[in-house]
């Protein structure tokens, strides 16, 4: 539909000038729209090809959990974490429990914890590999998005094997693990690695240094680091912008700090240093990063006990506590307050995802539609992560 704003433009040349009004059309992008990646809904506001504006409208997945959880036990928020970034739920639980934890005391156990960083960072690789399938397709390729998808299936089979669920998995538990992982399951976490790495250089090939890709890519939807800080930009946004930020590095969590691993970092090779190629430059490398920490953990990971001392009534001492962790797409914040009973007095989750949505707004004007479509895939949100 045609909107009443109009845009001001002069043609011509010297005093041969002349005023023109043109109407800008308003178009709705979601929230079915495939390139938005969930039920998100962009009004853009359009001069032909040219995004004049554009504002995200928030609120369609939109499930109260942070108020649901006022009357949860601890434990019962689990399942409900699980549902925000549904692509990396391990990652979602872990910060979770990390924060009841760090206001218990909680010890957990050496192999808990050897399997907790497995299993997150075998979530990064599966998060980041429907990134590059679906990204893949938002720029008009299918084949990578299966090959993406036949990687992927293997880590939601072992994660099944551990939890019983393929997608909201409540495995990661207050004082550990649920459930145990076999030698036959870390031998074939293992050769999958191997192969893997392997494919990777494949794949980066196919789509990475593609012409038609990195046209698409390069230069496009640049958020600088000013930008990032601005808005609070964090995860492969901030870091396909060159800054050397990951909290797994420079806040360690877990055990965390016994890992040897680089961070990856936007270099600007394609295009300008923080555009969209540099975003998804940076989630590739990271797959990298994530098959050796998990090296790592086949190597180390001790025998013992899966889960620490939790009292079966669970009643958090009264105070405050903010945790925050790497996800796949960014920091994951959980501010929790206690009054000493049994569920959470508040519950509060800062999400990466609305950050970069909220970016949105500045980075789109001026860009082309289709290019506005490659840089909503490039900042990877989930829509459940931002409405909660």
């Amino acid at each position: 539909m045609a909107d009443t704003n109009l845009e001001t433009k002069w043609i011509g040349d010297g005093a041969d000038m002349e005023k023109i009004k043109s109407d800008l059309l308003t178009l709705n992008m979601g929230p079915q729209h495939p390139a938005t990646h969930g039920v998100l809904r962009v009004e853009i506001q359009t001069d032909s090809e040219i995004v004049a504006t554009a504002r995200p409208h928030l609120g369609y997945l939109h499930r109260c959990m942070e108020k649901h959880s006022e009357n949860l036990e601890w434990r019962q928020v689990i399942p409900y974490v699980d549902r925000m970034d549904y692509l990396a739920a391990m990652n979602m639980e872990l910060g979770y429990c990390l924060a009841v934890e760090k206001m218990l005391g909680t010890e957990v156990p050496r192999r808990a914890e050897y399997i907790r960083v497995m299993v997150s960072e075998l979530q990064r690789i599966a998060s980041h590999l429907m990134f590059f399938g679906v990204y893949a397709i938002d720029l008009g390729a299918f084949s990578p998005f299966l090959y993406a998808f036949q990687d992927r299936e293997f880590i939601l089979r072992i994660f099944e094997e551990l939890s019983g669920a393929r997608l909201l998995y409540n495995y990661i538990w207050l004082g550990g693990v649920w459930n145990d992982i076999n030698d036959d399951q870390l031998r074939r976490i293992e050769t999958f690695l191997d192969e893997l790495d392997e494919k990777l250089h494949k794949y980066h090939n196919l789509v990475g240094e593609n012409h038609i890709f990195v046209g698409r890519t390069a230069n496009v939807g640049v958020m600088n680091k000013d930008y990032c800080y601005q808005y609070g930009g964090t995860g492969a946004v901030l870091r396909g912008a060159g800054v050397d930020w990951d909290l797994r590095k420079k806040r360690p969590y877990g055990i965390y700090e016994e890992f040897d691993f680089n961070v990856p970092v936007g270099e600007g090779t394609k295009g300008t240093l923080g555009d969209a190629w540099d975003r998804y430059w940076v989630r590739v490398r990271e797959i990298w990063e994530s098959i050796k920490i998990v090296r790592q953990c086949l190597e180390g990971i001790e025998e013992g006990p899966i889960m620490g001392k939790v009292s079966k009534v669970l009643k958090v001492p009264a105070g405050e506590v903010y945790m925050r962790t790497e996800c796949p797409r960014g920091e994951l914040g959980y501010h929790l307050i206690s009054d000493g009973g049994k569920t959470p007095y508040r519950l509060k989750v800062k999400s990466s995802c609305f950050t970069h949505t909220s970016m949105l707004v500045e980075v789109a004007e001026g860009q082309m539609i289709a290019d506005f479509v490659a840089t909503i895939g490039s900042i990877d949100i989930v829509l459940g992560e931002v409405d909660r």
